[in-house]
């Protein structure tokens, strides 16, 4: 049978199930990546497992996060980080040498590969033939220790490109088409396999941009052929050796077909405060801007700085706009600065920053309340940006560098027609600026079981959950509606990302931006036996972040009650013991109301028997069908509290 590549990926690494979609698959996982907002907690779940060294081929902790060392909680993480890294056998990427997914990607990715990482962008990986996953923290943690990794087999989705990118388009219009068409859940439950002729016109970097945000799309992950383009990548980056070529068979068949028309697309943007919010930029032109930030995991590239540099150059930037520079790795700003593209950017009034995250985690270059901000970052959720009442656009490097030209939303053609600017022939290196010694390679492993953990005052341990309960009838806490975000839940910034190695601090921030009352109110809750949250479609989507389902359990969450989940928080929730349940009928959503009383029985005998049960609105007199989609391992884990108190378990 002719394969696609994403099948070629699964069944060289299928240890258990079969792959037809919708059944549960085993896999064994090559690399991991974590980054500093995820991986305290993923160091403490390998401390709690009493985890030696590390299984994998290659485990990757990286600085890229949480850099604005504002007092000694984000320092003190990163030097538990490292004490981790060392003492487990882990690579070390320290403040400053990028963000880990581009990083990984010149380092360390080859094709062929799996790797999940505890980022819901680890799926840019894709873009060099690897079968790459974002998963919650401990989902990373087992894998680490040599477990495989359980996700249900997704259907493969085949998006034949033809076509050429016009001037003025670039790989972030394909994505943003992507989002227009298929909005934040279309990729639920699939993986997306680009292929077809267009991909001539893509270089490793323009499908990083595009893989990336698959995320966007809700995606399980997404893939690329390791072709040309990927090897003409791995020896810029001096690792020729390294390229395999993995290509779907000729005939293969996808479960899900989509085309596009590359030659067809203009230069698109979304508008606030939704990643599928997306129009063409000649509907918005005109629309004032204050703040444009260049850079992030979505549009890495050295391409995409240079693009930037080369139209702003010799040209200053408008009075009202702060454009802001993040570079994504050192190496990046290396070859930027090599080509004299930074010094352009430098002269047009751009602010450059620290290689990280920066932005688009809301660690700093928070915007003005009232005022837009475009940015090339993947996520524009409401507060992500650090600011609560915000108005963030996600556009290409041409969109955001024309509007901090000209200071409104501009079309990256008509101002270059205005202008007389011709298309960039940009002169990228054959050979990147590598430095490998910028990355602290894992202790022998005699040296390493000495290293000693460095836990500083912020660094809380993991807290204790109880089993679940038999019985569950507890109060609705909070109802919310559609694709509410995980930033939405546990939100980001540089109020709250301080603590992410402190549960019961981190804690008192759940929900803020929906309910500000609501972490009082629950901990109140929590001595009668905890709380229930109802919510819509597309239940956590965005982030991969864990702590969006410990730190509510951590306030006595016993259920969420929705209309459907995203993948990764779905399994999150599963993971620390809270029970996520669909509704059998969409409608009975409409009924539920604050203050309700939700009753579910027989949990212990009902759960593993089938997927079905029944809730009674003891405030309503209402019963509802409810469903969940939980396998049986994953039941033992709900069960005992979570899959750390199960392990406990079956370890003494």
């Amino acid at each position: 049978m002719a394969r696609t590549v994403t099948r070629k990926l699964i069944e060289s690494h299928l240890v258990s199930g079969q792959p037809r979609p919708g059944e549960e698959v085993g896999l064994v996982i090559d690399q991991t990546l974590t980054q500093d907002a995820t991986g305290t907690l993923v160091m403490q779940e390998l401390e709690a497992m009493g985890l030696q060294r590390a299984q994998t081929e290659v485990s990757v902790q990286y600085v890229d996060h949480n850099l604005l060392q504002t007092d000694e909680r984000n320092a003190e993480d990163h030097a538990f980080l490292r004490s981790a890294a060392r003492r487990y056998g882990l690579w070390f990427s320290k403040p400053g040498n990028g963000v880990s997914h581009p990083t990984h990607m010149q380092r360390f990715g080859v094709p062929g590969k799996t790797m999940v990482g505890s980022d819901s962008h680890t799926c840019a990986a894709g873009s060099l033939g690897m079968l790459a996953l974002g998963t919650g923290g401990l989902e990373v943690a087992m894998v680490i220790a040599g477990a495989p990794l359980y996700l249900q087999m997704p259907q493969v989705w085949g998006v034949r490109l033809t076509g050429e990118l016009p001037p003025w388009v670039s790989a972030k219009d394909v994505i943003l088409e992507m989002l227009r068409r298929h909005g934040v859940a279309g990729g639920r439950n699939r993986v997306i396999e680009y292929h077809g002729p267009g991909l001539a016109g893509l270089s490793a970097m323009d499908r990083h941009v595009i893989a990336n945000m698959g995320a966007e799309l809700g995606a399980t992950t997404t893939v690329f052929p390791a072709d040309g383009a990927v090897s003409d990548f791995l020896r810029c980056e001096g690792r020729a050796d390294d390229f395999v070529e993995l290509v779907a068979d000729p005939g293969a068949e996808y479960d899900v077909t989509d085309e596009i028309d590359l030659s067809a697309l203009e230069p698109l943007i979304a508008r606030p405060s939704s990643p599928d919010n997306v129009v063409p930029v000649r509907e918005v032109v005109g629309e004032p801007v204050r703040q444009v930030v260049l850079g992030s995991s979505a549009n890495p590239g050295l391409r995409d700085f240079a693009v930037a540099a080369a139209m702003v150059k010799g040209r200053q930037t408008d009075d009202a706009v702060s454009f802001d520079v993040n570079p994504t790795s050192r190496e990046i700003f290396s070859d930027l600065t090599r080509m004299g593209s930074t010094f352009d950017l430098i002269s047009a009034g751009a602010r450059i920053h620290q290689a990280g995250c920066m932005g688009c985690i809301g660690m700093g270059q928070a915007p003005a309340t009232g005022h837009n901000s475009l940015r090339t970052v993947p996520r524009n959720f409401p507060g992500r940006s650090g600011t609560r009442e915000d108005a963030v656009w996600l556009c290409s490097p041409e969109t955001a560098a024309a509007a901090a030209l000209t200071g409104a939303i501009t079309s990256p053609g008509a101002l270059a027609d205005e202008l007389g600017m011709a298309w960039p022939e940009l002169a990228l290196p054959a050979q990147a600026s590598v430095n490998p010694s910028m990355l602290e390679p894992p202790l022998p492993p005699a040296e390493a079981a000495r290293e000693e953990l460095v836990k500083g005052p912020n660094i809380s341990g993991l807290p204790d959950f109880p089993p679940l309960s038999d019985v569950v009838a507890v109060p609705v806490a909070l109802k919310v509606g559609d694709n509410v975000s995980t930033d939405e839940i546990s939100p980001a910034g540089a109020r709250a990302l301080p603590y992410r190695s402190n549960i019961p601090e981190l804690a008192r921030f759940t929900f803020i931006g929906i309910d500000e009352e609501y972490p009082q109110r629950v901990l109140e809750l929590r001595q009668g036996g905890g709380h229930i949250v109802v919510g819509g479609e597309n239940y956590g989507q965005g982030s991969s972040r864990e702590h969006a389902a410990i730190a509510p359990r951590y306030l006595g969450l016993q259920a969420v009650v929705a209309k459907s989940f995203a993948r990764i928080h779905w399994q999150n929730l599963a993971n620390y013991g809270v029970l996520p349940l669909e509704f059998t009928e969409p409608d009975d959503y409409e009924s539920v109301q604050v203050d309700d009383v939700l009753r579910i029985e027989n949990l212990r005998k009902d759960l593993p028997s089938g997927t079905e049960l029944t809730m009674v609105n003891e405030t309503g007199e209402q019963r509802y069908r409810l469903c969940h989609r939980l396998s049986q391992r994953q039941v033992d884990a709900v069960l005992a509290g979570g899959r750390i108190p199960l392990l406990a378990r079956h370890e003494s």
